[in-house]
């Protein structure tokens, strides 16, 4: 009798992690890895390499380390399409594998809210690519205004004041002077906006440390337009409304756009039910009505029973589902069906760094700043390449530098 065949899309923090669950467990199924590309990359440490304080190679390791190749077949290529009522998954070169059981961990894509001129004018902090394409700009733009002198180009506009557009904005203002004296350019001439439509920067934090982070990243040089939604992006900058019969332009070479992400575009050209990408999913993290697929991280949505709101894409709550669905598949490739086990989210804490040696958060109802936050930081991105990549992976590309 032939072995269940358990494909795994994307080799993210939720579905690399899931592998290394399921070859662990020996699973007696055919185990099959597809991802676009032949490495893995830390997606909360994107932003340190588009500001240009970490280089982006320190950031990725191969899918080498973590599929055992007697247990996964690994197959580098797009996912264009999954046929649910023929249980197969279209890629862009090798057409059609079939699956008796799949696992959907694509992640996201940026969220752009329909507004005007930000695909072709923003630039986004979604892949290795992009962030190389962020440094550049960054970099040719101070470059250019020594022969140019146009202000434009030491202006940086952020959309968007959650985790990302924040972390981004605390590596930047750590680079600053590095460019400033590369360049040869005046520091009071580079300027800094970040523009947030909700009334509040990091909404997920109580008052006190989102004061301290905004503290600190105003005494860096950023204005904050809070309550400001961006209304279009050009090719000079942005413009947003001072009021419903008055926009006010500002020129930016550099628009980075950070305000949200969305589910991979595949679950929507798939025909699943979905908002913005995400599948609402059972409680077991299958499919409703197509029981022999999973999907967790970026593509799932789950309801937080004590908000009632849907708990938020993150790297963390990805790697909790991914527990979950090693263990299901593993009981669903032998037959189980009617034991699968429920996903329960456990807050370990959340930090969102302002830079090297500063961030905010609360790790186990303690509320941290500063450098003790930092540290904390540290920890859990070890902690995390520890858990898909193992020791060697963590050794090699871990952060082991708590010093100020």
């Amino acid at each position: 009798m032939s072995k269940p065949k358990i494909v795994i899309l994307g080799a993210g923090y939720g579905g690399l992690k899931t592998l290394r669950k399921l070859q662990q467990l020996n699973v007696e199924a055919d185990l099959v890895l597809v991802n676009k590309n032949d490495y893995h990359h830390e997606t909360t440490w994107l932003h340190e390499a588009a500001a240009g304080t970490l280089d982006a190679d320190k950031l990725m390791y191969p899918i080498a380390k973590v599929v055992n190749p007697t247990k996964t077949t690994f197959i580098q290529d797009t996912v264009k399409k999954i046929n649910k009522d023929d249980k197969t998954v279209t890629l862009t070169g090798k057409g059609d594998i079939s699956y008796d059981f799949l696992l959907i961990a694509l992640g996201s894509e940026a969220e752009t809210f329909g507004i005007s001129g930000l695909k072709e004018y923003a630039y986004t902090i979604t892949s290795i690519d992009s962030v190389k394409r962020i440094r550049a700009q960054i970099e040719g733009s101070f470059a250019k205004w020594k022969t140019e002198q146009r202000d434009e180009l030491l202006t940086i506009v952020v959309g968007g004041a959650g985790f990302t557009g924040i972390e981004f904005l605390g590596e930047l203002t750590n680079r600053i002077p590095e460019l400033v004296k590369k360049y040869d350019v005046p520091r009071e001439k580079v300027r800094i906006v970040c523009m947030e439509a909700s009334p509040k920067v990091l909404p997920q934090f109580d008052a006190k440390l989102v004061d301290y982070g905004v503290g600190v990243l105003e005494d860096r040089g950023v204005e904050f337009h809070v309550g400001t939604p961006v209304k279009e992006a050009t090719a000079a900058g942005i413009k947003y409304a001072k009021s419903e019969t008055e926009d006010v332009e500002i020129k930016a070479a550099t628009v980075i756009w950070a305000a949200g992400v969305r589910g991979n575009s595949v679950i929507e050209a798939s025909g699943f039910e979905a908002g913005r990408g995400r599948v609402k999913v059972n409680d077991d993290l299958t499919v409703p009505g197509n029981e022999e697929i999973l999907i967790i991280g970026d593509c799932s949505l789950m309801i937080n029973p004590e908000n009632d709101r849907p708990y938020p894409p993150t790297a963390q709550i990805a790697m909790q589902q991914a527990d979950i669905a090693a263990a299901n598949l593993a009981k669903l490739a032998k037959g189980i069906t009617g034991e699968l086990a429920p996903f329960v989210y456990h807050e370990k804490g959340t930090v969102c760094s302002i830079g090297d040696n500063d961030a905010i958060g609360v790790v186990m109802g303690r509320s941290l700043k500063g450098y003790p936050a930092s540290v904390m930081k540290k920890v859990i991105d070890d902690r995390a390449l520890f858990q898909i990549g193992g020791t060697g992976v963590m050794m090699n590309k871990g952060k082991f530098k708590f010093y100020k």
